[in-house]
């Protein structure tokens, strides 16, 4: 018997970008592994003595893919080669999320990992989105301002839990709003960019976080962290 898989278009473009995404991201972790060992034929890329940082390439292959979808809404083989591109162009993007963020080159460095559990909140979301799942209920018939104040609301939330360290809440908060609303209001880890920006050293909330998460406390979402992205062991090339 055939089995025949019927996919909707929008989900097909979803699965090719997802998947585009999920490669680049992989094989620029191994190729800047590689840099950063000295092995292999890669080298960092310099113009003018500038190092150039591959989300160069990434936000130069996102703006065309966006232009392109704009501008000529392909159908067919050139919607999936724009898909592809995006991707692409995300996963180097995101792949060095905490570099745009902090605008300094933390690629190895312990804050670098923010752009590791970055691109695996977008991993998943864009799992559940090639999945079919509409966590906010955008197919069903109701009000318009209700639903964009769902999603603004859900979406901020889980972004407040990410900056707070906690980005595995971020990610089920997305699917399930009262774990991102819990994630939110509850203290932030010690190293996190929220703790570094809005807790003064030697407070209150300060002790309490340091408390609640000691110093070299290692979870599940830690090791996962470090096996995909490496183990921070200082400044490198990136």
């Amino acid at each position: 018997m055939d089995v025949v898989i019927d996919l909707a278009p929008e989900r097909l473009v979803a699965l090719v970008m997802l998947g585009s995404f999920l490669v680049v991201f992989v094989a620029t972790r191994v190729v800047t592994r590689l840099i950063r060992s000295g092995r292999g034929p890669f080298r960092d890329t310099s113009v003018g003595g500038v190092h150039v940082h591959h989300l160069v390439y990434g936000i130069a292959l996102m703006l065309l893919a966006g232009a392109g979808e704009f501008v000529y809404r392909p159908d067919g083989a050139w919607q999936i080669v724009l898909a592809v591109a995006f991707g692409a162009g995300a996963a180097l993007t995101l792949d060095e999320f905490a570099l745009w963020l902090r605008l300094a080159d933390v690629y190895w460095s312990p804050e670098g990992r923010l752009s590791v559990e970055t691109v695996l909140v977008v991993a998943v979301v864009g799992l559940l989105v090639a999945l079919g799942a509409d966590p906010f209920g955008f197919d069903e018939a109701g009000d318009t301002v209700a639903v964009v104040l769902t999603v603004v609301g859900t979406v901020a939330f889980a972004v407040v839990a990410a900056l707070k360290g906690k980005v595995a809440t971020a990610i089920v908060g997305v699917v399930l709003p009262v774990v991102a609303v819990v994630g939110a209001v509850r203290l932030a880890r010690p190293r996190s960019v929220w703790a570094r920006r809005r807790y003064r050293p030697g407070s209150s909330k300060d002790v309490r976080a340091r408390a609640r998460f000691p110093e070299g406390r290692r979870t599940r979402w830690d090791a996962l962290v470090d096996t995909v992205g490496g183990v921070p062991r200082g400044p490198g090339p990136s």
